[in-house]
């Protein structure tokens, strides 16, 4: 190996530490999410359609939670 390609071996991209300001918006709106989440424990009705069922409004709420998670990661995939 050259002298060049030995160096850029071990550098780092240049994009940051890994606390970076976006990192910490995320991560603070994760633990708020959770704090929503399990401040709303009671048993709910919730109508999917055609059946009603009864569930843990947090269950309901993570579960919606992960849903849209899940399209926001597939369109933000899509885009690149």
């Amino acid at each position: 190996m050259s002298p060049k390609t030995s160096e850029s071996v071990g550098a780092t991209s240049g994009k940051g530490g890994p606390v970076t300001p976006a990192r910490a918006v995320v991560l603070l709106l994760a633990v708020l999410a959770l704090i929503f989440i399990f401040e709303n424990t009671r048993a709910t009705r919730i109508r999917l359609l055609i059946p009603e069922v009864t569930m843990p409004l947090w269950m309901a709420l993570l579960a919606t939670g992960v849903i849209g998670a899940l399209c926001g990661a597939y369109f933000m995939k899509r885009r690149r």
